[in-house]
């Protein structure tokens, strides 16, 4: 391949057209098609979806009635000290030895009525039918009457029901209570299929049934002001706003309330409302049911239906109720949010949509409670910030990552014809290597080199030479790959690797150690089958800082580490063929866990260009266990120390003696050379045993 071709295609590369770039902001020359098929198809999605939600009755228990529970957690409001229950409870029952599934003795009731009116109690409700006498104790029901009409502030309830002709009809209370008491009304509340009363019932769901009114309304008009409560308010629509947990409305069983006592002091419903009403468990699956969920109960926790009831005059007496926008408002305000999301998540990459999803989620979500909180208004915020939300960023993301990773797999197919996989890959994922320029990085460096490759490529065809560097290639590269290096440069025979850039690697240290032993294991097997052209490989081991990034230009790509550390590691591997070693390295190319290695010092050397010393460090391959070697390296370490001190003559008996033990030890032989060398030539003044190297 000739030259020019080769420049011509990487120029070509770097100055790809933006309609193949990746760039997908750049794209207002696009198709319609395409503009369609990406922010059309998301808003769609996220606007169908949110209006189904809203809209399918189904669904809505999913999302748009937890939209009216979860705000209610957390909220800071005053618990109420207008109302007071009493409760006809399990204690109650034994205590006063009353049926639980027939009518109690309306005595008790006429008692009860007695002391709220002495107490001057504001009003009083019944949450109970008296549709019939008492079968057995009619003296009860004139008590009862009597007390109510001395009262003059009772409201008692009643059932509407429809009869099996579908008309409306009303069960109330016998008319000897009936015409005492201050006025009546019914008692249903509209429940949802989670047993949680959440809108106010004031007029039946009937259009005969017009001349209703629920017990909650007619209490809150026996108290207001004149004219305050007109008859057509009853058909607003209201939400209940609860208080706070089970409980916060206060109340005693009817039991204790009957007579003065610690429980319940003189003048305990003085100026309240109080709320009469059962507050039993429901057993069994055929009892009526008048237990219901709130907003604060937990999972299996009910509370009675005169709690419920309580907290809806509370609403109409302090006209806190809960409002919710018109259907016309959240259909489009739904619709508005899906289209917004669906269109504008789409324009981004996966990570900024992401960021700008959970923004908007947290906007949607603090201006939910904002309007719960200070103006009572709620609306199905989670169908937007759980439904439409998500959707149109899974959209953004499907779509995007697949347009990327077409596009990507395109330009990776382009660039694989002139570049190799790792710099492919590495340029994809960092567009900015493309630019010149470099940064400062401390990185691991590797050299290898190939000893005596010259003899043996002179004994080669040039056909056969690169067959057998390629073979030798395939088996050494591998190595650096598989520690996650990145190979800068193979010139020749030499391979230049580097760690810990462009990715950081926090052990890269210890990545390049492995490479650099399984590169001698490789290089082993390698020569097991090549007989008389077995290759000895040197490697160089060293971290440092240097520069790295492209130090080409913008028409040739050229990704690199340089620097005087660049040229120390280069060192390092030369020095190999002086030493007779295989793989040298300084004490900052050591990982701090370096038990696995087998490791020994092999002195100081002043390299030439280098104005300081540097120690020098061998990785030892093929030399057994570390105790197996143990012997005879403490013994160079012996000798070595002498060395340094000037003591010639121990220190060469010293290195004797290693080569007796590891026969052909490359370290020992160079300093006994060196002692002979010291006989001869004066040593420098001030010398501290380091070694002058007149080569690179």
């Amino acid at each position: 391949m000739a030259w020019p071709n080769v420049l011509s295609a990487r120029t070509r590369w770097f100055y790809i057209p933006a309609s193949t770039a990746p760039n997908e902001k750049m794209n207002a020359h696009r198709p319609i098609k395409t503009w369609l098929a990406r922010y059309g198809t998301g808003a769609v999605l996220a606007a169908v979806l949110g209006l189904v939600m809203l809209e399918v009755d189904i669904l809505k228990p999913k999302l748009v009635n937890p939209s009216y529970d979860l705000p209610f957690l957390g909220r800071p409001v005053p618990p109420p000290t207008e109302v007071v229950m009493v409760l006809m409870d399990e204690n109650s029952h034994r205590e006063l030895k009353q049926p639980f599934n027939t009518s109690w003795d309306r005595a008790i009731f006429g008692q009860l009525v007695e002391r709220l009116t002495a107490e001057r109690a504001r009003a009083v409700v019944f949450d109970m039918d008296f549709t019939d006498p008492h079968p057995t104790k009619p003296e009860g029901d004139v008590r009862f009457a009597q007390a109510i009409k001395a009262n003059g502030k009772v409201i008692l309830s009643a059932d509407y029901i429809l009869t099996p002709e579908g008309s409306p009809s009303v069960s109330r209370a016998i008319d000897m209570l009936i015409d005492a008491a201050a006025a009546w009304g019914f008692d249903q509340f509209v429940a949802d299929q989670d047993f949680m009363a959440r809108r106010h019932l004031h007029v039946p769901p009937h259009p005969d049934a017009d001349d209703f009114s629920s017990m909650t309304w007619q209490t809150a008009n026996l108290l207001a002001p004149p004219g305050t409560m007109k008859r057509e308010d009853r058909l607003t629509e209201r939400w209940f706003n609860y208080y706070g947990p089970p409980g916060t409305i206060p109340g005693v069983s009817i039991y204790l309330a009957l007579e003065t006592n610690n429980f319940c002091p003189s003048g305990f419903f003085s100026n309240k409302v109080v709320f009469i009403g059962g507050s039993v468990k429901t057993h069994f699956s055929g009892e009526r049911k008048d237990e219901y969920r709130t907003p604060f109960t937990k999972k299996g926790q009910f509370i009675a239906g005169i709690e419920v009831q309580a907290t809806e005059f509370l609403n109409l007496l302090h006209h806190d109720w809960l409002t919710r926008f018109s259907p016309r408002t959240e259909f489009l305000f739904v619709l508005f949010a899906g289209l917004l999301f669906g269109v504008g998540l789409a324009w981004f990459r996966p990570l900024s949509a992401t960021g700008i999803a959970l923004l908007g989620i947290a906007l949607i979500t603090a201006l939910a409670y904002y309007l719960f909180w200070r103006e009572r208004i709620w609306f199905p915020w989670l169908v937007i910030v759980a439904a439409q939300i998500p959707a149109a960023l899974l959209w953004s993301i499907l779509y995007n990552s697949l347009s990327a990773y077409v596009q990507n797999k395109l330009l990776e197919q382009s660039l694989g014809l002139y570049l190799s996989p790792k710099q492919v890959q590495r340029i994809l994922k960092e567009p900015g290597l493309r630019q010149p320029g470099g940064s400062k990085q401390v990185v691991s460096i590797l050299f290898s080199d190939i000893a005596g490759f010259s003899r043996i490529s002179e004994q080669l065809d040039p056909q056969e030479l690169v067959q057998l560097l390629n073979a030798y290639y395939e088996k050494t590269i591998r190595c650096i790959h598989q520690t996650d290096g990145t190979i800068v440069d193979i010139i020749g025979d030499a391979i230049f690797a580097i760690w810990n850039a462009p990715e950081l690697q926090p052990d890269h240290q210890e990545k390049m150690l492995q490479a650099a032993l399984a590169f001698q294991q490789n290089v082993t097997q390698f020569n097991g089958k090549q007989g008389s052209l077995a290759l000895q490989t040197r490697v160089g081991l060293h971290t440092g800082e240097v520069v790295v990034g492209n130090v080409g230009s913008t028409e040739h790509f050229d990704y690199t580490a340089i620097g005087e550390n660049v040229n120390l590691a280069s060192r390092l591997e030369g020095l190999n063929k002086q030493l007779g070693t295989d793989v040298l390295l300084t004490p900052v190319a050591i990982p701090k866990s370096n038990s696995d290695y087998t490791l020994r010092p092999v002195g100081k050397f002043q390299f030439k260009g280098f104005e300081k010393s540097v120690e020098v460090i061998e990785l030892v391959v093929n030399a057994g266990t570390v105790e197996a070697s143990r012997n005879w390296r403490e013994t160079f370490a012996a000798a070595l120390a002498q060395f340094q001190q000037q003591n010639f003559e121990v220190a060469a008996a010293g290195f004797r003696r290693t080569l007796e033990l590891r026969a052909q030890d490359g370290p020992s032989n160079f300093y006994l050379n060196q002692i002979s060398y010291l006989a001869t030539h004066p040593v420098p003044e001030n010398w501290a045993g380091e070694i002058s190297l007149k080569e690179k």
